[in-house]
């Protein structure tokens, strides 16, 4: 094996050193034995020759097939040996792999190829500098180092400097597997750096998973210390990431990167990898061997719903990259920047820029929501719960008679409109003051299931009693609800064709040609006889034309004005919210169609939030059956 540059002997050394390290791994985690360290596993002298050996056993004979065929000779295979998932320690005690040419890609690809048959996952990172110009409003310069990480800990380090600019082809297999809808690439943030590669280099990114999504799924995180990278370590794998400015911000266009660098940028792809394994449980298994890639089914099935979704939300931490973009088109420039600061700017010493955690700035209610008053019909049936002031009112509208204080209860003196069905009915139960997820008894905050937007929309019918889906979250919980049901939203909008906004625009439109002819008409006023007089008449009959004016005709001062002070924004008459679209596609179906819209939100709070203190009775058919019975399939739909 022989690499090209001026510094061929070091390179080969430590790449197989690697590789030959990860080579004895090999052999030890299918017996369960610990391996030994990768630097001193093997002589860096013999690396190379078993390394090339190791190519020589695994290298194709045939150039890369198409999926299709890769499926059908994946499905031909023999179900390897059990693969033991490594521990986190393990993992991050491999040597990265740095990569900057084809020639070095492609005697990696081979191994790096095995492992993802084995377990089709990627951690993946971004670095990138700032250059002068470039970012001198704040806009980032192009992706420097792609860090991608194999479950096993091989990290290898794509040095895109050198194929800026079409100095040298991308390998075919490096855009391959980027874009290979079966391979999932996990990290923080990693949906907006295939953004950046798209935009950078033309690399397309797919089957991103954001793990700040799925530690919220699984609540293996504290809210509260946010969701960055760094964050996520600490609290799941008790690992320490050094997130300090002087490598953050280091130059990673550097001819050499140094140890210092190739380690964090390392890090930060292996902890990715570490982390997702940690959030499904998989850390330090025996897994069976899939070479038909049932493997991957899984993987995808439990991180459903979460592929390819850009991160919104808030407290994400200082790496984090879900609005990374939007925060660097608005925020004002830093007080204080290094000029040898990367993309992001170095904060102030002499101010506080820790981020807020989610909830932080919520207004908390101030009285409980559930005072577990009970109205009783006139022969003693329990009716429903209620708050003190309405029970109160029956009793000062004399239409009630107190029967107990402790419960409070008000008897009717009259026969209500209708009773439960039976005993066992949710608005018969008392509920508790606390939120519903994690049981904090303080700060908290209604939460509406089925959001207003959609529910404004129901009919009358399906619209009363619905203090059902009117649940207390804490402001921690009730942010990470509102992260979950953006995404939701985005579902929904892409099935109905219902985006967010509306796909006909906004319920304003900017008229172009009105918009012409005010600044035509300012600009005659403004500048007047100042204008060329080819120019001045341009505008005058851009300006007649609209009025519907004689072009022989002079326009006055008054006409002037009034097309000054055009309205240039016009109504949408086509415009039609978001909710009410959706609403009105599953109205389509009837009753059974709304039926289905509520069942899908109250399922994805419960598999969203995994709440542990729902009040009895609570259900995602709730009141359902009681809708059909009374009023049948065929109840025509009136949408407010």
């Amino acid at each position: 094996m022989s690499l090209r540059g001026p510094l061929t002997a070091v390179i080969t050394a430590v790449l197989g050193a690697t590789l030959g390290g990860l080579l004895i791994w090999r052999a030890y985690r299918t017996k369960g034995k610990r391996p030994p360290s990768v630097q001193t596993a093997v002589d860096p002298a013999e690396a190379p020759r078993r390394a090339d050996a190791e190519y020589e056993r695994v290298r194709p004979a045939q150039p890369l097939q198409t999926e299709v065929e890769a499926a059908e000779r994946r499905s031909a295979r023999p179900p390897g040996p059990p693969v033991r998932i490594p521990s986190s320690e393990q993992l991050l005690g491999v040597t990265p792999v740095t990569v900057s040419s084809e020639e070095e890609w492609q005697q990696l690809w081979p191994l790096m190829r095995e492992e993802l048959s084995v377990f089709p996952v990627l951690g993946l990172d971004c670095e990138w500098v700032k250059t002068e110009g470039v970012s001198a409003k704040g806009r980032a310069s192009a992706v420097s180092l792609l860090q991608m990480a194999s479950y096993s800990g091989l990290c290898v380090l794509v040095r895109l400097l050198a194929f800026r600019g079409g100095q040298q082809p991308f390998p075919l297999s490096l855009m391959e597997v980027l874009r290979d809808p079966h391979v999932l690439k996990v990290g923080v943030g990693c949906y907006e750096d295939g953004k950046r590669l798209t935009r950078d280099y033309g690399l397309s990114l797919t089957c991103t998973v954001d793990l700040r999504y799925l530690a919220l799924r699984h609540r293996h995180t504290s809210l509260n210390n946010g969701l960055s990278l760094k964050v996520l370590a600490a609290d799941l794998l008790n690992v320490s990431l050094d997130k300090s400015v002087e490598l953050r911000c280091s130059d990673w266009e550097a001819e050499r990167l140094s140890l210092e660098q190739m380690t964090y940028a390392a890090r930060d792809a292996q902890v990715s990898i570490a982390v997702f394994l940690h959030l499904l449980g998989l850390q330090s298994q025996v897994v069976p061997a899939a070479p038909d890639g049932s493997s991957y089914q899984e993987l995808a099935t439990r991180c459903q719903g979460l592929m390819d979704v850009p991160f919104r939300g808030r407290g994400d931490g200082e790496d984090g990259a879900g609005d990374g973009e939007r925060r660097r088109r608005t925020r004002k420039p830093a007080a204080f920047e290094s000029p040898e600061s990367g993309d992001q700017q170095v904060p102030d010493p002499r101010k506080n820029h820790r981020r807020k955690a989610l909830g932080v700035g919520y207004t908390v209610r101030k009285s409980p929501l559930y005072d577990n008053c009970f109205l009783h019909a006139p022969d003693g049936q329990p009716l429903c719960t209620c708050d003190k002031k309405k029970a109160k009112w029956y009793l000062d509208k004399g239409i009630g008679v107190l029967q107990s204080e402790e419960p409070f209860v008000v008897r009717l003196l009259f026969e209500p409109s209708g009773r439960p069905d039976s005993q066992q009915d949710y608005y018969l139960t008392a509920k508790e003051n606390l939120c519903v997820v994690c049981g904090k008894a303080d700060s908290y905050i209604r939460k509406n299931i089925v959001p207003h937007e959609y529910r404004r929309h129901f009919p009358t019918e399906m619209k009363d009693h619905n203090s059902h889906d009117i649940l207390l979250l804490c402001t921690g919980c009730h942010a990470a609800s509102n992260m979950h049901d953006s995404f939701l939203k985005q579902q929904l909008a892409d099935e109905f064709a219902a985006p967010q906004g509306c796909e006909e625009g906004v319920r304003l439109l900017e008229d172009s040609d009105r918009r012409r002819v005010r600044s035509a008409a300012r600009a005659l006023l403004t500048a007047g006889d100042g204008l060329p007089e080819p120019r001045r008449e341009e505008l005058q009959v851009l300006i007649k034309s609209f009025l519907n004016t004689d072009e022989e005709q002079q326009l006055t001062d008054e006409a002037l004005q009034q097309a000054a002070a055009l309205e240039t924004r016009i109504l949408n008459e086509a415009y039609v919210p978001h909710g009410l679209k959706v609403v009105r596609a599953h109205a389509e179906r009837g009753l059974r169609g709304l039926m289905d819209l509520e069942r899908r939100w109250r399922q994805h709070f419960l598999t969203t939030m995994q709440p542990r203190h729902l009040p009895p009775f609570w259900s995602v058919e709730h009141n359902h059956s009681k809708f059909l019975r009374k009023y049948g399939d065929d109840l025509p739909v009136k949408l407010n």
